[in-house]
Parts: C-alpha cells; sequence; structure tokens
C-alpha cells in the first residue's frame, strides 16, 4: 500500500495550537493560522516582519517588557540550542471596558530546529493562554489552605507542619494533617491521604478531616475514632481506600496510642534510633468490615524524643520498595537528631523529596515530644 504523501505546510498551518517559525535575525518566517488569531494580525502583517514590529514604542510598557524577554529566550535559543519554556503574565485590552485590562497568563515554549547539519536553523515560538489554568490553581490553593489548620504550637509543646504538592497539577489533593487538643496534656496528631487528586479528592479529604477532628474529641482512642470514620466514609463518594494514620499523645504518661488504617507508620525518634510504630495497622478506610474494632498500640516515649507523621509522597518512589522509603527516611531523622521541629521538616523535604520535585502530594507534621 503507497503511503500518503503529507502536506506539510497544510499541516503547520492547521495546528491547534499557536506556532510561529523565526529566522536568526528574529524574522517571523512562517506562522499558522491559530498564532495570527492570537497575536490579532493578517499573514501579511507578520510573515517577513520583525519580532518587535508591533510592539508600542515605549519601552516602559507591559508589552515591552514581555517582547525583552520574548527576544532574550529566542536569542539564548539560537545560541544554545537549548529549548526554553516560560509562563508569562501579559494582559490585554477589555473589549467590555475601554480603559480597563484584564489579566492574561501565556505558556511560552522556544525550540532550536536544526538543519541537515545539526546546527541551529530556525526557530519555533509556541505560545498557549493558560490564564484558566493559572485562575484554577489559585483558586485550588485557597481551598487547600482553608481546609487545612494554620500551623501552631501543640499546647506547650513544638511541632511544625508542611503541605507540599506534587509537581505538575493544580496543586491541590487529598492529603491532609490535623493536630486536635484534648483536656489535659494530651493531643491528638493525624494525617490523612484521599485516594486521587484535583478539586474532587480535596473535597472528600475536607470531609473526612473535619469528621475525624470531631471524632477524636467525643471517643476514647485513636481505633475507635478511626471506627467512626469508616463509618462515615461509607456516606461519602470517592473516600474508600482512604488510608490514616492516627495518634494520641499523653504527656502526663508519656505514651502514644496510635491506630493505622492501611497508612505508612508514623517514625518515633529518640536518641539517634528510629522506631516504626507498626504494631496496628489495619486495611484503610472501606477495604474492612466497619464493623469490628480496629487495633491499637500503645508506645512509650522519653522527654526529647521526635513523633513524625507523613503521608507516602515523603517516601514512596517509583519502582522502588516502601522499605527503601522507610530506610531514607530514618537515615534522615537520624542524622538530623538535633534540629527543632521546624528545620527537621525543611530537612527532609530537602533530604527525601527528589530535585524535580515529588510525583505524590506529601503531608508532614513533626511533633518535639
Amino acid at each position: 500500500m503507497t503511503e500518503p504523501e503529507i502536506d506539510y505546510a497544510t499541516v503547520f498551518r492547521a495546528l491547534p495550537g499557536a506556532v510561529a517559525l523565526l529566522t536568526w535575525d528574529l524574522l517571523y518566517a512562517d506562522a499558522n493560522d491559530e498564532f495570527l488569531r492570537v497575536l490579532g494580525r493578517t499573514r501579511e502583517e507578520v510573515v517577513g516582519h520583525h519580532l518587535t514590529a508591533h510592539v508600542p514604542g515605549d519601552a516602559n510598557t507591559p508589552a515591552a517588557a514581555v517582547m525583552r524577554d520574548l527576544e532574550a529566550s529566542l536569542i539564548h535559543v539560537a545560541e544554545t540550542g537549548e529549548r526554553d519554556l516560560a509562563l508569562q503574565r501579559y494582559d490585554v485590552p477589555d473589549p467590555d471596558r475601554p480603559g480597563a485590562w484584564t489579566e492574561r497568563y501565556w505558556s511560552l515554549i522556544n525550540v532550536p530546529v536544526p538543519g541537515p547539519d545539526g546546527r541551529v536553523t530556525l526557530l519555533l515560538h509556541r505560545v498557549e493562554e493558560v490564564t484558566e489554568l493559572i485562575r484554577a490553581r489559585e483558586v485550588a490553593l485557597s481551598l487547600q489552605e482553608a481546609m487545612l489548620p494554620a500551623p501552631r504550637p501543640v499546647g506547650r509543646h513544638r511541632a511544625a507542619v508542611r503541605y507540599r504538592p506534587a509537581v505538575g497539577g493544580l496543586q491541590v489533593c487529598g492529603d491532609w494533617y490535623d493536630l486536635v487538643d484534648l483536656t489535659g496534656d494530651r493531643v491528638v496528631v493525624a494525617v490523612g491521604d484521599v485516594v486521587g487528586k484535583g478539586l474532587a479528592a480535596a473535597g472528600v479529604m475536607g470531609q473526612l478531616r473535619s469528621a475525624l477532628s470531631a471524632a477524636c474529641r467525643v471517643v476514647d482512642g485513636p481505633a475507635r475514632a478511626l471506627e467512626v470514620l469508616g463509618l462515615y466514609a461509607r456516606s461519602v463518594d470517592g473516600a474508600e481506600n482512604t488510608t490514616v494514620a492516627n495518634t494520641y499523645i499523653d504527656w502526663g504518661t508519656h505514651t502514644i496510642t496510635y491506630s493505622s488504617a492501611g497508612h505508612p507508620p508514623p517514625a518515633l525518634l529518640t536518641d539517634g534510633t528510629v522506631v516504626f510504630l507498626d504494631r496496628a495497622t489495619d486495611p484503610p478506610l472501606g477495604a474492612r468490615p466497619e464493623h469490628g474494632p480496629r487495633l491499637e498500640a500503645t508506645t512509650s516515649f522519653t522527654q526529647g524524643s521526635v513523633l513524625v507523621l507523613y503521608t507516602d509522597g515523603l517516601i514512596e518512589r517509583r519502582l522502588e520498595d516502601i522499605d527503601t522509603g522507610l530506610a531514607r527516611l530514618a537515615d534522615s531523622l537520624a542524622r538530623h537528631r538535633t534540629a527543632e521541629p521546624e528545620a527537621l521538616a525543611d530537612a527532609l523535604l530537602a533530604d527525601l523529596h527528589p530535585p524535580g520535585g515529588a510525583t505524590d502530594d506529601t503531608a508532614l507534621v513533626i511533633v518535639r515530644l
């Protein structure tokens, strides 16, 4: 069967993204239909003209500043042969309000196009408006911050909390943490992880966090609180297979009572030695009959010990056994054992998160006992 001949010029012009080709001296060599639409120009007004041909003469305008950044990026690509990506704010006139401007955000990608000898001959410039994505991200971050408690001391004890979203998403997810003061010198510390990402997972997270916080105030012990949460989770779409670690710290008896619904075990650091609290782990919410008692265990601690609760984004890596991640956590804790909670939280994230950012979200709570 004869393969059809492809008219690449026609394909280029029909591309759904806004794409243009420029020469080394930043003249437009070609532009597809979507690029012309975004620019608001005809082909005759663009092709053969310099990149800056339609920019106002005033160097202090926002448009001129954007163009300077774009010009510098294209020159860098031409000289190095490396692609360049940027997020750029560039406001546009509001058609409904004369004299007013509307906030807009654009994703810019500049790519070298090599010739037969491998040297850069053309520069491919792609622009895509991402205003709605930026706005959605801002809303998501506000939602996440509203659902999670603000960092604060745990009674008279020192504590630190961190929430780090995975790279490449709306930066909102189903991971959560909570700290609940009880009567006497007692505190509940919990972390949880809802399956999934985005606003739907965050909504489920908010419901479960609130329900567990209420349960911890009225029932006796972490296992019983998780049993109540499991019953409640049956009525919440998307709550199945949520994992939770729930700990009750009692400074009067120097004990930690804990229970886990399929969650990675809390870590207890004492004098440079790390013990994982893994003697009371049951299946996640919705993965077991919620009519029997959950497991619960108690361990003692000495003054100055450190309790660490976290979600799996801190320790898990693709194609890696979870024990490797736990060992990495234990090693980091031991090396930074003298650090205060805030500094320790930063050190753990620096040690355990990969350079490009984690692919899963992370919630982290550290309490100096």
